[in-house]
């Protein structure tokens, strides 16, 4: 299985969190819309050698993809269909904010091959939003998924935790009012200060309180704890879905399989290379414009990708296979991460399942990115 993201690099107005590459300048649209459809195009070579496969998933990220009218999402997945081999009934899903997403929006986009939506809601509190400086409010979120779920089956709503000053109980209200729309698939992040946004500088000005760890780790166990009671798996550190509801797209890239990124900053993945487009609006339609990928590609070591896998495995509910490990990368690495793990199997933040998958617990789960940092092999003799 293979997947096609797709990076669509405009926004309304800059988060205050975000650190995605993005433009609020829409003035190179059009320019853009055609020079992600050559790009498209340019990549069909990858399909032909057989590095990618058959295309399970279309994921438009972003950025805001809901920002494009329905005529250009409609030119770009069409552009799929023509270039490569498609399966059957592919995920499709859509990036969308609250307020691009009227009835007459939401009713176009589920009969143009669309089929499922991730909503960007972050909060139902209007403080929270103007806090981190969303284009909707709160009664566009709660208006858009009622009319949302009207039309389609498959969404996804996106929560932020750990937001200064706020309350576990409001956290807590955050999650109910989520729960009250029968969406099957939950994606939540903890607010993270990302270097030079402008929340990092609201917190350097003493505007904005910093955001408190153990506040977030606590409203962390009260999502898991309130998702599972509600039939949720929580089968990545920061996703949630009904059983028959994950997401197939971000599901490939934690198992390593293949996927072609599209777009300026995009990320792509064959099984041995990472490469990545520049990060820069003009640049990359200059280049597409000229028949040239503006990509550059890194060649993963065996460290590589042993690190790679411990990372994506103890974030998802599939772990680290310790019989993998031994064939893939062979008995020395087995044996340094048997020694490296042991601590955090004292510690009861790992444990071993089935004889062979090692798993973070319930305890570990939060710390998961921290632990795996101390299993990483930097060097092996």
């Amino acid at each position: 299985m293979s997947g096609i993201y797709i990076h669509i690099p405009f926004c309304k107005q800059a988060c205050h969190y975000c650190d995605f590459h993005f433009s609020t300048s829409l003035k190179k649209k059009e320019e853009m819309v055609l020079a992600l459809a050559k790009e498209i195009v340019l990549r069909k070579s990858e399909a032909d050698n057989e590095t990618i496969e058959t295309i399970e998933t279309i994921y438009f990220g972003g950025g805001t993809p809901s920002i494009l009218s329905i005529g250009d999402l409609k030119q770009l997945i069409e552009t799929v269909y023509q270039n490569y081999k498609v399966v059957d009934n592919p995920e499709i899903t859509v990036e969308a904010n609250p307020d691009d997403l009227s009835e007459e929006r939401i009713i176009e986009l589920s009969t143009n091959r669309v089929n499922r939506l991730s909503i960007g809601i972050q909060s139902f509190f209007e403080d929270d939003l103007k806090m981190m400086n969303r284009a909707h409010n709160a009664t566009e979120a709660e208006k858009c998924l009622k009319i949302a779920t009207k039309y389609f089956d498959n969404i996804s709503l996106d929560l932020i935790y750990g937001i200064p000053d706020s309350s576990n109980e409001k956290w807590k209200q955050n999650i109910e009012k989520a729960l009250s729309f029968g969406i099957p698939h939950i994606s939540s992040y903890a607010l993270t200060v990302e270097p030079k946004t402008a929340l990092d500088k609201f917190i350097q000005k003493g505007i904005i309180n910093q955001p408190d760890d153990e506040v977030a780790q606590e409203q962390f166990h009260i999502l898991v704890d309130a998702l599972q009671k509600n039939g949720f798996v929580h089968y990545e550190l920061s996703n949630f879905g009904k059983p028959d509801y994950f997401s197939k797209n971000n599901s490939a890239y934690w198992l390593g399989k293949k996927y072609i990124g599209i777009g300026p900053s995009a990320h792509s993945y064959d099984g041995v290379n990472r490469g990545w487009n520049v990060s820069n609006n003009t640049l990359y339609i200059k280049s597409i414009e000229e028949g040239k990928l503006p990509i550059e590609i890194e060649t993963l070591t065996k460290k590589d990708r042993y690190n790679e896998y411990i990372m994506t495995g103890l974030r998802t509910i599939w772990g680290v296979s310790l019989e993998r490990i031994e064939k893939e990368f062979g008995i020395k690495y087995l044996e340094y991460l048997q020694k490296q793990m042991q601590r955090f199997l004292d510690d009861n933040l790992l444990e071993i399942v089935d004889d062979s998958i090692l798993k973070t617990t319930k305890k570990g789960k939060f710390l998961c990115d921290g632990i795996a940092s101390d299993l990483f092999l930097l060097n092996l003799k």
